[in-house]
């Protein structure tokens, strides 16, 4: 019987569009409607489609931001000195990956959270080799503290760790369908983008990624995948191969 099912497990494998995913979470993401604190049915939600995409046989690895509790712009408009209202937001990813964590080792999932801030007694540090291990292993990774420096956001730590970790592709899940010429909510008109070329992201400034992420993702090749992770079941469409979203991807054949 467990040779059957692992070989069911690599058939099904094989059909997978990506065997290893960065999936870019936004701190907003666990807040719920209101988009601040942690919400437990939006965390629940999260949890629930990474437990499906895990089941596919892909090897999942989160980033969290941490938003839903202090963004280290803001603080420093109101005069908290920017290198230090990064690191406060930096905690705050730490908050996030251990509630996310928790709901899903209560799914029964194997996780870990490595972090780029130093806090043993709570995360392991992050070391690129730990790390592949742990996926190797099915473990799902969750990496908290951005990258560890103050004016690189946690956009940036999703390109870093998905180079450094040899993931396929970045999702970058948002509570849209992906991404459009023009703001949606202020236009009903904006146009989706299906395909787009990082340049023309740059060049229009459109608000996929930052910069830093962007253009970090297109000089290692990473494709950056922009969908609507509350529209259930799209994260397994998309690993199963379903066009969902807008991908960011160059156009250069070279």
């Amino acid at each position: 019987m467990d040779r059957k099912n692992s070989m069911l497990e690599k058939n099904q494998k094989k059909d997978l569009r990506w065997k290893r995913i960065v999936l870019k979470l936004s701190g907003e993401t666990l807040g719920g409607k209101g988009g601040f604190g942690l919400d437990i049915e939006a965390i629940n939600y999260i949890a629930g489609e990474v437990h499906e995409a895990h089941g596919l046989g892909c090897e999942v690895v989160l980033v969290i931001g941490g938003g839903n509790f202090i963004r280290g712009a803001k603080l420093a408009e109101i005069g908290i000195k920017r290198a230090a209202a990064d690191y406060m937001g930096m905690l705050g990813t730490m908050i996030n990956a251990l509630a996310l964590q928790n709901v899903l080792e209560q799914r029964e999932l194997q996780t870990r959270v490595l972090s780029a801030i130093n806090a043993i007694e709570i995360a392991e540090p992050f070391i690129r080799r730990r790390a592949i291990r742990h996926l190797e292993k099915g473990r799902v990774v969750i990496f908290a503290g951005g990258t560890g420096n103050p004016y690189f956001t946690t956009d940036t730590a999703a390109a870093l760790r998905a180079s450094e970790t040899g993931a396929e592709v970045i999702l970058k899940a948002t509570n849209v369908d992906g991404v459009y010429d023009e703001d949606p909510n202020k236009n009903g008109d904006a146009k989706l983008l299906r395909q787009i070329d990082p340049l023309e992201v740059v060049q229009k400034g459109l608000k996929v990624m930052d910069l830093t992420a962007v253009t970090m993702a297109m000089e290692n090749k990473m494709p950056i995948i922009v969908f609507n992770v509350f529209e259930k079941g799209n994260l397994k469409r998309l690993i199963l191969g379903e066009k969902i979203g807008s991908e960011v991807k160059s156009n250069d054949k070279c």
